[in-house]
């Protein structure tokens, strides 16, 4: 069977969004610092959520910078550790599953499994995006996210961009996995249809109150009439108005013909003779044979 486009979209922008947010949680660019006091004009200063690199004239870049201000001990920095590390670990069992679900090299694939890793693949584009937006929220704040005071400024970097990119292909890649649950629903609710439509139908009630049995008309009929119920004798007691009408005998049948003329008839004692049948105007007598 050939791969749903779906299922070959999602496993595409899910590791593309996998490798944005890795790139994004690892690399010191959340925050560009710039405009230093007593220091060249060129000099930036890189804030990520594990290290710190200071840059010049984009020649010389020296990380591990110590922490003056208390950045890496605000709310939104220790809050992106957490929910970007949860993320790419999710991402990774969401990837295991719809490589076990999708199945490119089987003939079918695994629409439950496959619609399950998206779920999980969007739930990680969720876990993601909320800490890059609200790192962005406080981004200029001084009091949530330490910086030096005016004139420096602090502007957004390349790491924030990654995780908002990682975080809608993620997005984007989950939805498209879980739309195969549709083809395993469909199925699922023809496979219910046919298994109801196949088994005996229930009674719509649970109690049916069966009336005791009628006595048989046989009790009431005999030596040739009709004897009322007991119920009934109060309405016979008068006496039918009428009498009854005699029947006709039943018709005979005369045949004019004997049926054993011609026949030869033994007597007791052993003599044969021919039987004769009378003679009739109609028919032709034995005496004139």
């Amino acid at each position: 069977m050939r791969t749903p486009v779906v299922m070959t979209l999602g496993m595409v922008l899910a590791p593309c969004g996998l490798l944005l947010n890795l790139t994004g949680t690892l690399a010191p660019g959340w925050r560009l610092v710039k405009g230093f006091l007593n220091e060249p004009v060129d000099v930036v200063l890189y804030q990520g959520l594990w290290d710190m690199c200071r840059e010049q004239s984009s020649r010389e870049r020296e990380c591990g910078q110590t922490d003056k201000w208390g950045y890496f001990a605000a709310t939104p920095v220790v809050v992106a550790r957490g929910l970007m590390v949860t993320s790419l670990a999710v991402t990774a069992l969401g990837l295991l599953l719809a490589s076990l679900g999708v199945r490119c090299w089987q003939d079918e694939p695994r629409f439950l499994l496959a619609g399950v890793s998206g779920v999980v693949l969007f739930l990680a584009g969720l876990l993601s995006l909320i800490p890059v937006s609200w790192y962005n929220h406080f981004l200029a704040d001084r009091a949530v996210l330490p910086a030096p005071a005016s004139p420096v400024t602090v502007e957004v970097s390349y790491s924030l961009v990654l995780g908002y990119l990682g975080s809608c292909l993620l997005l984007l890649g989950g939805f498209s996995l879980a739309l195969s649950f549709a083809p395993w629903c469909e199925e699922y609710c023809y496979r219910s249809h046919k298994k109801t439509a196949g088994s005996p139908r229930r009674p719509s009630i649970s109690t049916v109150y069966v009336e005791p049995a009628l006595t048989p008309a046989i009790k009431y009929y005999s030596d040739g009439q009709h004897r009322p119920r007991p119920a009934e004798f109060g309405a016979t007691d008068k006496p039918k108005v009428g009498f009854p009408m005699p029947r006709p005998p039943p018709k005979a049948y005369n045949n004019p013909g004997d049926v054993l003329d011609g026949e030869t008839v033994t007597d007791s004692q052993g003599a044969s003779s021919r039987s004769t049948r009378p003679c009739h105007s109609s028919l032709p007598c034995d005496s004139d044979l």
